[in-house]
C-alpha cells in the first residue's frame, strides 16, 4: 500500500514538473520538418518523411536586409521561425531581426508562447517590460552596440530608438512560434470591435476617445 501511494506521489510530481516546464511540443526524434501538404491537424505541425528531408528545410537567407520601416511606428519585424525554416518544427526556438528608424517604436506586445532574448547589433535602445498584476512593476534599461537584454514570458514589453541614426537588433524566442500579440491593436483594432463602453471603462475615458482611437486601427 505504501508503495503505491509513493508511486502515486512520484507520478503527480513527475506530472506536474512536465506541465510547469512544458512549452512547445518535446522532440522525439533528430528532426520533424514540417509537412506542409499534410491534412492533419495537430498541435505543432505533422513531420515531413525523413527520406523526403533536405539541407534548404533548415535554410532561410535573407536576415542581412534591413525591414521596410517606413510605417507609422518606423520599425519592423523579419521573423525566422517555423513558417520560414520548416526544420525548426519541434525544436522549441526562433528568432527574428528588428530594425528601427530614428525615434521608431516596436510597439507594447507580448509573445504568449517564449521568452525573448534581445542583442542590439546597431544603434541604441530604451527598452522594457511590465510584470503581471497585481505590481505591474516596470523594468527598463538604455541599451547600446552589444548589450542584451531578456523580456520573460508572456509579459508586455517594448524597444524605443530614441536615437537619431536607425538601430537593428536580433531577438531569439523560446518557441518555434512564440506568436505575437500587440496590444494596441488586439485591444483597439480587434474584429469585431470591443463595444465602446467596456474600452471606456477600462480605460477611463468617454466613447469619442475610445471611437477616435479605434479610427486609427
Amino acid at each position: 500500500m505504501a508503495s503505491r501511494a509513493i508511486l502515486l506521489v512520484a507520478s503527480l510530481l513527475a506530472l506536474t514538473c512536465f506541465r510547469a516546464t512544458a512549452s512547445d511540443p518535446s522532440l522525439l526524434q533528430d528532426f520533424c520538418v514540417v509537412d506542409k501538404i499534410s491534412k492533419v491537424r495537430v498541435n505543432g505541425f505533422p513531420c515531413k518523411d525523413a527520406k523526403d528531408v533536405m539541407a534548404e528545410d533548415f535554410f532561410f537567407s535573407g536576415l542581412h536586409l534591413a525591414g521596410n520601416i517606413s510605417n507609422k511606428q518606423g520599425s519592423a519585424v523579419t521573423p525566422v521561425n517555423v513558417a520560414q525554416i520548416a526544420g525548426l518544427n519541434t525544436l522549441g526556438i526562433s528568432l527574428a531581426r528588428i530594425d528601427y528608424a530614428p525615434y521608431g517604436l516596436n510597439p507594447p506586445h507580448t509573445h504568449p508562447r517564449g521568452t525573448e532574448i534581445l542583442t542590439v547589433l546597431e544603434g541604441s535602445l530604451y527598452v522594457g517590460f511590465v510584470t503581471s498584476n497585481t505590481d505591474n512593476k516596470l523594468f527598463t534599461k538604455v541599451l547600446n552596440k552589444g548589450d542584451v537584454f531578456v523580456f520573460p514570458k508572456g509579459l508586455i514589453h517594448f524597444q524605443f530608438n530614441y536615437g537619431t541614426k536607425p538601430a537593428v537588433a536580433l531577438a531569439g524566442l523560446s518557441s518555434q512560434n512564440p506568436g505575437v500579440i500587440t496590444v494596441a491593436n488586439a485591444v483597439f483594432g480587434s474584429k469585431a470591435s470591443i463595444a465602446d463602453e467596456i474600452l471606456a471603462k477600462a480605460f477611463q475615458v468617454d466613447k469619442m476617445t475610445v471611437d477616435r482611437i479605434q479610427a486609427k486601427f
